[in-house]
């Protein structure tokens, strides 16, 4: 497998665990969404919409929209867990389509990392996607650990590269159109 596919195999990894973080944080009881938790971000809510956040950031570097650090300055919290689903599944979804058209020469491309008073950095578009990945993958660990004080249980979420696995998630697979 080249780079390329092993990125696009991470993307619709993504997607699938976003599913399924969100299909248990919209189960969660009221308030719990909202609560204070101990983690790097106090609460569910603003764990989920700094990643949406930054992962809104990063696609624009990557598909050079030009936004740069704007895309902080435009980007509105969202209060209900299902507004943010929604925001979160359609970014995957878009993040999946820029996967599938990269090319192994676009993976070494450089773009511009706006990094405000630090300038503009070049990043090759390899090195962003696997910090954009690296970065949801952390912080989906803490709304997983999160999860554990809610009346809803924290789902799997290591269960994707193996046919093993895929046997038994096939359902969800197919329902995401992969």
């Amino acid at each position: 497998m080249d780079l390329t596919s092993h990125f696009r195999r991470m993307a619709r990894n993504n997607l699938w665990s976003n599913d399924r973080i969100y299909r248990a944080v919209t189960a969660l009881r009221p308030g719990e969404f909202e609560a204070g938790r101990t983690s790097f971000f106090p609460s569910l809510r603003e764990t989920l919409n700094h990643i949406l956040e930054v992962d809104l950031y990063y696609l624009d570097m990557i598909e050079e929209g030009g936004e740069g650090r704007r895309v902080f300055d435009k980007f509105r919290a969202f209060d209900e867990a299902a507004k943010l689903a929604e925001a979160q599944a359609a970014f995957d979804r878009r993040l999946v389509a820029c996967c599938d058209r990269l090319s192994g020469a676009d993976l070494d491309r450089q773009v511009l990392s706006d990094r405000g008073e630090a300038g503009q950095i070049p990043e090759r578009i390899g090195d962003v996607l696997a910090h954009l990945f690296i970065h949801q993958i952390h912080h989906r660990g803490q709304v997983h650990a999160m999860l554990s004080g809610t009346s809803v249980a924290p789902p799997q979420l290591d269960e994707f590269f193996l046919d093993y696995d895929l046997r038994f998630r096939g359902e969800e697979v197919e329902r995401l159109g992969f």
